[in-house]
């Protein structure tokens, strides 16, 4: 995500950014570009002159665009590059202190984020992209009504794909009480509600791809509080066992599934020659345990951040090997 210092809103950086990663080599570094210049939402960038230079989409990451004519215009230049613009989908009027509005919210003294806001801001992206003939994503949703209207959309032919994370189908707003500012996340966390509406939606296709929205921050920043504290969750390195744990081992979704929504899916989204394994492809790909289980801990964590919120929790599955380009850049101790 173009969420940098500098942001990646001209050439120069996103160029340095994937050449950079491409340097390092432990990982395939695919940058979006921002949607506005600075993420200050009152430009737009070059989306062709971007797009040339190796973006694969475009997001102002966590931050909303509140100017819906730009949103408009964004949506359908993109559209026409054959790339799309990644909707954080938020109404700033509603933002409060990261934690959903409720009795959590309520009891730790702090002002909820209301699910209103999410849903708000999917709804118009939807309407932009239905009327205009294009296409959307809406990045890391939470809530069941975004879920309701997400499948609405996509029975009635609209383009709208979309994403969820693996915290947002396992931890619910009850884990601020638990793990404070390591659950602060923005979207919030929900309820059980929430969590069974988008393990529907993994199930039925309404919901494309799991991500990580991995967000990783010091023990410092975390340690200010929860009401003002950053918010973000570190997610790349229990991605695979979170998602394990809560839905395949349940017998929600098959392994296949989880690949096709980890791997296959997001590949396809961003129209990359990956997400396979068959001879002539690229080697990427990881091998691991499904049968491990253990409890996560914050010695496990190879983040230099450990803002997690699945330590203490018992998750099934262990990476053993991760191998990019054929070789082999990481190994289980």
């Amino acid at each position: 995500m173009p969420n940098t210092k500098p942001v990646p809103d001209n050439v120069d950086v996103l160029k340095w950014i994937i050449e950079e990663g491409k340097r390092v080599n432990l990982c395939n570094v695919l940058s979006y570009s921002t949607v506005t210049k600075g993420e200050l939402g009152r430009e737009l960038v070059n989306f062709e002159e971007q797009v040339k230079s190796g973006a694969i989409a475009f997001s102002d990451d966590g931050v909303p665009l509140k100017n819906s004519k730009l949103m408009r215009e964004a949506i359908i230049e993109t559209t026409k590059l054959n790339k799309f613009v990644a909707s954080h989908c938020e109404d700033e009027f509603f933002i409060g202190g990261g934690i959903n509005a409720g009795p959590v919210a309520e009891k730790l003294g702090v002002e909820g984020v209301c699910r209103e806001s999410e849903e708000i801001m999917a709804s118009r992206e939807i309407a932009i992209a239905s009327i205009n003939n294009a296409r959307v994503h809406l990045c890391h949703i939470s809530t069941e009504g975004t879920v309701a209207i997400v499948r609405d959309a996509k029975a009635r032919g609209v383009k709208v794909t979309t994403e969820t994370c693996p915290h947002y189908f396992m931890l619910t707003e009850e884990e601020a009480l638990i793990s404070g500012s390591n659950a602060k996340i923005n979207p919030p966390l929900r309820t059980q509600k929430d969590i069974e509406a988008l393990i529907k939606g993994l199930q039925d296709g309404t919901i494309d791809a799991i991500v990580t929205d991995h967000a990783p921050h010091s023990k410092e920043e975390k340690s200010r509080g929860i009401a003002v504290a950053p918010w973000g969750v570190i997610s790349f390195e229990t991605a695979l066992p979170a998602t394990i744990t809560a839905l395949v081992d349940k017998g929600y979704i098959s392994y296949l599934d989880m690949v096709k929504l980890m791997s296959y899916n997001p590949a396809k989204l961003i129209n990359i020659d990956k997400g396979t394994i068959q001879e002539g492809k690229d080697a990427d790909f990881t091998i691991f345990d499904p049968n491990s289980e253990y409890t996560y801990t914050e010695d496990m964590i190879v983040s230099k951040s450990k803002n997690s919120p699945f330590i203490g929790k018992k998750l099934k599955g262990k990476v053993i090997y991760t191998i990019v380009n054929g070789n082999i850049v990481y190994r289980d101790k």
